[in-house]
C-alpha cells in the first residue's frame, strides 16, 4: 500500500510539472506573452497576434515534444527490457539510423524538397519511418542471432548497424542540393520541424495505441529482465514475445524520428530516471518513464528555443549535452 501511494505521488509531481512547465513554455520565445495574455487568449479574449503566436506555432510544437518525447523514452524502455542491458536506446542501437535514412529518401524523392510536403506526405512520413526502423531492428535481430540472441550480442550488432546507417546518411546528404543539405542535417540532429497541428495528428494515433498496449505487454517485460532460461520456465514464448515487443518499440521510434528527427539519449536517459523513482516493475515503470520523457523534451525544447533567440538549438543537442554525460556515468557504473 505504502508503495502505491508512493508512486501515485512520484507521478502527480511529475505531471504537475508537466504542467507548469508547459504554461511557462506558452509565455517564452523570441515574442514573449505575459501569463494574464496566454490565459485570456487560451479562453478566446486574446489578440489576433497572441492567438497566431500560441496556436499556430507554440502549442503544436509544444504538444508534439510531449508526444516525441513520451514514445522515445517507452521505446527505450522496452530495448532495455528485450535487451537485458541499461544502456540501450534506440538512437544508439541504429533504430532511429534506419528511420531516418528512410525519411530523407522518403522526402528526397517524394517531393525534392523536405519544405513542400503536402498533406498526404505528412501521415506517410511516419510509415516510412517505421518501415526504416523495420529494417534496421531486422538487420540487427538476424546478424546478431546464433542459436537464440543474447544481449550483448544485440547490443553490440546494433551499435555496427548504428554506425553503417550513419555513413548512408551522410553520403546520401552529399548528393543533395545545399539547402536540402542542410534542412536534413538541422533535423538529423533532432529538431521538431513540425510546427503546426498536421504533424501532431500523423504522431497522435501511433502514440496513444502503441504506448498503452505497450503497458499491457508489461508482464512480460518484466519476465524477460528475469532471462531467458527463467522465462522459458515460467511458460513464455520468449522469442515471439521479444519480437513483437521489438516491433512496438521500433513503431514508436520511428513516428517519432518522423517528425522529431534524431534524438538520442531521451530513450536512455527517460527509464533509468523512471525506474529510481518507481522502481523495476514495468506497470509502473513504463507510464512514469513516458511522463519522464515528455518532461524533459519538454523542457530541452525550451532551453532551444530561448538559450540563443532568435535563434534556435536542435531539441537533440540540448537533449545530448544533458544525456551523453549520463551515459558516461551508466557505463563507468557498469560492469
Amino acid at each position: 500500500m505504502q508503495s502505491n501511494r508512493k508512486i501515485t505521488l512520484a507521478i502527480a509531481i511529475i505531471v504537475a510539472m508537466i504542467f507548469f512547465t508547459f504554461f511557462a513554455s506558452l509565455n517564452m520565445g523570441y515574442i514573449r506573452i505575459a501569463p494574464i495574455d496566454v490565459i485570456q487568449t487560451l479562453f478566446g479574449f486574446g489578440t489576433e497576434k497572441d492567438e497566431l503566436v500560441l496556436f499556430d506555432f507554440r502549442l503544436p510544437r509544444m504538444v508534439i515534444a510531449l508526444l516525441i518525447g513520451a514514445g522515445l523514452a517507452v521505446s527505450g524502455a522496452i530495448l532495455q527490457a528485450v535487451s537485458q542491458n541499461g544502456l540501450a536506446d534506440p538512437g544508439i542501437l541504429g533504430i532511429n539510423a534506419g528511420a531516418g535514412l528512410a525519411v530523407v529518401l522518403f522526402i528526397y524523392f517524394y517531393q525534392g524538397s523536405s519544405t513542400s510536403l503536402g498533406l498526404d506526405s505528412i501521415f506517410l512520413m511516419p510509415l516510412a519511418a517505421l518501415l526504416g526502423g523495420i529494417f534496421a531492428a531486422f538487420l540487427i535481430y538476424t546478424i546478431a542471432w546464433k542459436k537464440g540472441v543474447t544481449p550483448i550480442r544485440l547490443i553490440l550488432v546494433g551499435i555496427g548497424v548504428n554506425a553503417a546507417f550513419g555513413a548512408a546518411l551522410i553520403i546520401f546528404q552529399l548528393r543533395m542540393d545545399p539547402r536540402d543539405f542542410m534542412q536534413a542535417t538541422i533535423w538529423l540532429s533532432g529538431s521538431i520541424w513540425g510546427t503546426n497541428w498536421k504533424f501532431v495528428l500523423a504522431v497522435l494515433p501511433w502514440i496513444f495505441i502503441l504506448i498503452p498496449y505497450t503497458i499491457y505487454k508489461a508482464r512480460y517485460l518484466n519476465i524477460l529482465n528475469l532471462g531467458d532460461q527463467i522465462a522459458t520456465g515460467l511458460g513464455a514464448a520468449v522469442e515471439r514475445e521479444r519480437r513483437l515487443l521489438l516491433v512496438l518499440s521500433v513503431a514508436l521510434a520511428g513516428s517519432c524520428v518522423a517528425v522529431g528527427g534524431g534524438i538520442a539519449f531521451l530513450g536512455l536517459v527517460a527509464p533509468h530516471l523512471a525506474r529510481r523513482i518507481v522502481g523495476p516493475k514495468h506497470q509502473a515503470m513504463l507510464p512514469t518513464s513516458a511522463l519522464m520523457g515528455a518532461l524533459l523534451l519538454l523542457i530541452a525544447d525550451t532551453i532551444g528555443r530561448n538559450l540563443l533567440a532568435p535563434s534556435e538549438i536542435p531539441v537533440g543537442i540540448v537533449v545530448s549535452a544533458i544525456g551523453a554525460p549520463y551515459f558516461i556515468y551508466l557505463l563507468m557504473k557498469t560492469n
